[in-house]
């Protein structure tokens, strides 16, 4: 399954964590040395992708230390590896209901890195699997198959399945992205790059490819080439955990801040079944001496609003419902800093403002509303405005969020 890949190796580079002395009964006679020993060896078969020859030592693992969140991760993988190779589709169920909750487990012990929670969006509740590979029997049938050598650590097996699968049906995003992944665990760089460009050339709007063509850079030392394919992922599917967790990773490593910029907006909008607004502003905003632009959020939702009685029916003839847009935002927060800007008392603009007005001259306002205030409404136009404005997107994610805000 796709989700063995996501982990990237990210936990690898980690030292061996102490093991706690608070072992169930049946494990206490094991020394602290044979425990440590056990963890070498789980690590060691991890990294060379034998996950099912792990799988029995991590059970025993997580049992001897049930706070170890490294070991749940590493045991929700190999229960992965372990499904990918069943061909009973109850048992291939239960093994990711199982795998899912590991990752869990990792998480409630410690674990605080953004693709854990990716892993457990990415596998349902119920254990179901994602759609097929291919619509090509043959195919299929050669990436399950590819999928089972590479749990079993068997890379070149699964190397020439995953590109004859290719071969059968060359816009097979999958066979592409995991011939690079294979590559990558040879440390061929170079066909890496080439089978995960594929991948991207096969369909671009999927952030998968981009992220994986970090890893190799990353594991050169390129730091900066990587953070730009950490990006061009995120701003692909920036709603996807798995985006935000590969920038995470470079953060981490090169000691860098992510943030959006700190921009407070001192009120919100709620609307009934009617259609009536409510508008909520801190009033601190409109009375004492302040005299830096604030006032102006009053007009923030007047036009919010406006756009729900006429404006949203008028820009979306074709949207029978309501929704908060991108339009509607990026018009109001535009209405706030007209206001504040075209007062000619005002001689020094509040931070909040200042940067909100600085982000518009760039013309990277609509790009910080999407990536920095979404919500439901507002991420339906992300695909659009992907479409005519990936430079911007780009932008901002370099100049801001990357730059802890700037």
């Amino acid at each position: 399954m796709p989700l063995m890949k996501d982990r990237k190796r990210l936990y690898m580079a980690l030292l061996l964590l102490v093991i706690s002395a608070a072992f169930c009964p049946a494990l206490r006679a094991q020394t602290n040395g044979d425990l440590q020993a056990t963890k070498q060896r789980i690590m060691e078969l991890v990294r060379q992708e034998k996950h099912l020859e792990a799988l029995p030592l991590l059970e025993k693992m997580v049992v001897a230390d049930p706070a170890d969140h490294e070991m749940h991760l590493d045991l929700g993988f190999a229960l992965l590896a372990k499904a990918n190779v069943s061909q009973d589709l109850s048992e291939i169920k239960a093994l990711r209901v199982r795998a899912r909750s590991e990752f869990i487990k990792a998480k409630e012990t410690g674990d605080t890195h953004p693709v854990v929670d990716a892993l457990i969006q990415g596998i349902p509740a119920d254990g179901s699997s994602g759609p097929a590979y291919s619509t090509n029997p043959e195919a299929r049938a050669l990436m399950d198959q590819a999928e089972a050598f590479f749990s079993q650590g068997k890379l070149d097996d699964a190397l020439a399945d995953y590109q004859k699968a290719f071969l059968l049906d060359p816009k097979l995003y999958d066979a592409a992205l995991f011939s690079g992944d294979v590559y990558m665990h040879k440390s061929d760089w170079a066909q890496a790059e080439i089978w995960y460009q594929k991948a991207i050339a096969i369909d671009p709007s999927r952030e998968t490819a981009y992220r994986y063509s970090a890893t190799p850079l990353m594991k050169q030392g390129k730091y900066d080439q990587a953070r730009d394919r950490y990006v061009e992922a995120y701003i692909t599917e920036p709603y996807s955990k798995f985006s935000f967790a590969g920038l995470s990773q470079w953060a981490q490593v090169t000691k860098s801040k992510l943030g959006h910029p700190n921009i407070d907006i001192p009120t919100n909008v709620k609307f009934d079944d009617k259609g009536d607004a409510t508008i909520n502003l801190d009033a601190g905003m409109l009375l004492g001496s302040k005299n830096d632009g604030s006032f102006a959020w009053i007009i923030y939702g007047g036009t919010r609003a406006t756009w729900h009685k006429e404006k949203f029916a008028k820009t979306f003839p074709n949207e029978k419902t309501y929704r908060h847009s991108l339009n509607e935002e990026s018009d109001a927060l535009r209405e706030v800093i007209h206001l504040a800007t075209t007062n000619k008392q005002i001689k020094t603009l509040s931070p909040s403002l200042k940067k909100l007005k600085e982000l518009d001259d760039k013309g990277l306002l609509e790009a910080y509303v999407l990536l920095a205030l979404p919500d439901q409404g507002i991420a339906v136009d992300y695909p659009g405005y992907l479409a005519q404005n990936r430079d911007k997107l780009r932008r901002y994610v370099v100049e801001y969020f990357v730059s802890g805000g700037r």
